[in-house]
């Protein structure tokens, strides 16, 4: 096993930082990294945008749903898909090209060009001793991200994610077992596969919890997800990416 494969594979969440910022060498470092991921078409439809600004972090981190380490870590960017240079520079081409970035298609482009470029910054900030966490709580409330960082049509934050250096490094968290995630030629529907691969992952998980919290929590994953759906998240979403010039046709 390389020492590529050992740093993926020992990925935990961090939410505990030093005060120590990251340094302008190491920020480009980790946006080059990210800009060295696979894109669709060469399109590369996404920005991101560092926040170093404290009152904004500050604010980010309210809006996130009041977590601390949004505001205090060594630097948080925020990944955006981002259409408006595609838009930009065929208007001043004298194209109109908006039946196009309106697509769905192209909306998932900038959604998974946006999420490859993270998770190559991701493995690039854990090969260099930092810690990791994406903030998915900033979609609590993108009208405010959205004035906060000024992002224009056709920009649609869709994560924050915090780089620093550990404080306080957290266990590894199992994941599902691999034949619940690995199919060959076609999606696996044995019922009896399905639930027993289950059943010894809610064990697993249970007993991770369990020894994370001195016993006050043994919930078992099935119950933990079924929970977390039990009721829609960010309504709003919809209608918000739509008035970015997202996902209309």
């Amino acid at each position: 096993m390389n020492q590529t494969i050992e740093t993926i594979l020992n990925h935990r969440s961090i939410r505990s930082f030093t005060d120590q910022l990251l340094t302008d060498e190491e920020i480009r470092l980790l946006v080059e990294s990210a800009q060295c991921a696979s894109t669709s078409s060469y399109i590369q439809a996404y920005s991101i945008i560092g926040v170093t600004d404290q009152g904004k972090k500050r604010e980010l981190a309210a809006l996130a749903g009041n977590q601390p380490y949004v505001e205090k870590n060594g630097h948080l960017f925020v990944f955006c898909a981002d259409l408006y240079r595609h838009d930009k520079v065929a208007r001043d081409r004298g194209e109109d090209v908006k039946a196009a970035l309106e697509g769905t298609e192209t909306f998932m482009v900038s959604v998974i060009d946006a999420a490859l470029a993270a998770q190559n910054m991701a493995v690039a900030a854990e090969s260099m001793g930092l810690g990791i966490c994406y903030i998915g709580g900033i979609r609590n409330d993108l009208d405010k991200v959205a004035e906060i960082l000024k992002t224009p049509e056709y920009v649609l934050p869709l994560f924050g994610f915090v780089v620093g250096h550990p404080a306080n490094p957290s266990a590894k968290k199992p994941r599902l077992p691999l034949e619940h995630i690995y199919h060959e030629n076609t999606y696996n529907l044995d019922e009896q596969d399905f639930h027993k691969h289950l059943s010894e992952y809610d064990e697993t998980i249970s007993s991770y919890y369990q020894n994370r919290t001195g016993g006050k929590r043994t919930d078992k994953w099935t119950e933990q997800i079924t929970q977390h759906l039990k009721e829609p998240k960010r309504t709003y979403m919809n209608q918000f990416v739509k008035e970015k010039g997202f996902n209309k046709r």
